[in-house]
């Protein structure tokens, strides 16, 4: 999945779910990809209340589910700054 494709599927599903009431960033080694607190989608490299560093290949596995997050966590393919509280409810978003 390209950069762009995963950008349009993250944006499908923020759409459905509408907007968590903060903003989250995917920092990924592709680009930025931010979700604003209404739900809104671009790939604007904007301060976020919660910043998720994460590789494509890991965030595209995240997503699919064959990358467990806290496994992930643990093993340092994601880093969190900001608010934590932010980066658990994304799985209310996937």
């Amino acid at each position: 999945m390209t950069f762009e494709e995963l950008t349009q599927k993250i944006t499908n599903l923020a759409a459905a779910k509408g907007g968590l009431g903060s903003s989250i960033k995917f920092a990924t080694d592709a680009g930025s990809i931010f979700i604003g607190a209404d739900g809104s989608v671009s790939n604007a490299d904007e301060a976020a209340d919660c910043t998720i560093g994460v590789s494509l290949k890991d965030l595209q596995g995240l997503m699919t589910g064959d990358l467990n997050p806290m496994t992930a966590f643990m093993f340092g393919k994601l880093k969190i700054s900001g608010d934590m509280g932010i980066a658990m409810k994304l799985k209310d978003l996937f």
